[in-house]
């Protein structure tokens, strides 16, 4: 008898497994309803639509452009109703409850506090405001028996000028459910650069941060996010695949950025979706991830704008799992990557993967057995 613990997993199966997500934005998160409703007790006019569905589709297909410019001007609506704090605890506890719904155990959610500033709220009680929301969002989704943790990421946004003062906001909150920093925005002419005195600055602190970067921008933005500015992962990275070759009979010959990338087992916090609506990729079938897959690099799966991408980790792995026939082990594969990845502690790191991870997969894998013996049972019941 040949296991089926290797074929395809259902997609019931795809949203019962753990899944941890590293790269998601809060305020490319928003449920369509929340927003129309955020809006109208603010006084915010602007919204294209203002019927739940439409407005879903509206930002899914203004994000559909092949143009990371046009993508990131879909978030003028969010953050127009992220500036009091009962908005953004609204807007965080919702997250953590839409997450936890769709199997997602760990994630680290990034906001930039400097594009909530328009209420008259301060740095700090916007990050108080939002941390409040996640650890509310974890506790109701315990009640409604799910499992999840949420840390934040702060970002400071590439165009600006006040990266070293979200850094220092970061580490004054890194106990307080902050677990790191990132730079985010356009990256074609803001190279990550601009913001060293930040990064400088987070070393110095024994800090972490990832920095989005090979997305739409190549290789010099990788490589400066690494070498110059010391990034511990990559948001997206996608662009790495320009520095590796596939020759016609299938050999694969990497740069020496790639090669080290993989040797260093830098993690690449890669969106599949996201990245087709960029341009980054032109199908899921063609996206960089099968190969790294293959290659062993540190991939992982994101869902990065969950309402401009119209999507959820589930969906991102029921894609992966059509384009690349990915089984249950891929997942498991991903998922522990992501894990090892995430800017918690290492023993909270390990027990999450031994602990939770893991057996969450054993216990998928296990499945095929008991249909299997029900299957039989049946069938003797009715030769009986």
């Amino acid at each position: 008898m040949t296991s089926q613990t290797h074929s395809v997993p259902t997609a019931d199966q795809i949203r019962r497994a753990p899944k941890v997500l590293l790269h998601d934005h809060l305020d490319g998160g928003l449920r369509p309803g929340t927003i129309i409703e955020l809006a109208r007790e603010q006084g915010y006019e602007n919204l294209p639509e203002t019927e739940p569905g439409k407005l879903g589709v509206w930002f899914r297909e203004a994000a559909d452009s092949g143009s990371l410019e046009r993508y990131l001007e879909t978030f003028a609506h969010t953050c127009a109703v992220m500036q009091t704090r009962e908005a953004l605890f609204r807007v965080a506890a919702e997250c953590a409850v839409d997450l936890a719904e769709d199997g997602v155990v760990y994630a680290e959610v990034r906001y930039a506090p400097e594009q909530h500033l328009e209420g008259g709220l301060t740095l700090e009680e916007v990050v108080e405001a939002v941390n409040a929301g996640f650890r509310e969002g974890e506790r109701r989704a315990r009640e409604n028996g799910h499992r999840i943790r949420v840390g934040a990421l702060l970002t400071a946004m590439r165009h600006a000028a006040r990266s070293l003062e979200i850094a220092e906001l970061a580490n004054t909150y890194r106990d307080s459910g902050v677990v790191g920093f990132d730079i985010a925005g356009a990256e074609a002419g803001y190279p990550p650069t601009r913001h060293l005195d930040a990064f400088e600055y987070l070393k110095r602190e024994n800090n972490h941060f990832t920095i989005h970067a090979g997305e739409a921008f190549g290789l010099p933005s990788i490589w400066q996010a690494l070498q110059w500015c010391g990034a511990d992962r990559l948001g997206h990275g996608v662009r790495i695949i320009d520095d590796i070759e596939v020759a016609d009979d299938g050999s694969v010959k990497l740069g020496r950025l790639a090669a080290y990338v993989r040797d260093k087992r830098i993690p690449l916090e890669m969106c599949p979706s996201s990245n087709l609506q960029t341009g980054a990729a032109a199908s899921i079938g063609e996206h960089p991830i099968g190969l790294l897959r293959t290659l062993h690099f540190r991939a992982t799966v994101n869902t990065d704008n969950r309402l401009m991408s119209g999507t959820s980790m589930s969906r991102e792995f029921e894609l992966l799992t059509e384009a690349f026939d990915y089984t249950l082990d891929d997942m498991q594969w991903f998922t522990v990557n992501a894990m090892k990845s995430a800017f918690i502690p290492f023993d909270e790191r390990l027990a999450m993967i031994n602990e939770v991870i893991k057996p969450g997969y054993a216990e998928l894998r296990s499945e095929w057995l008991f249909q299997q013996t029900a299957a039989t049972s049946g069938s003797s019941r009715t030769e009986g």
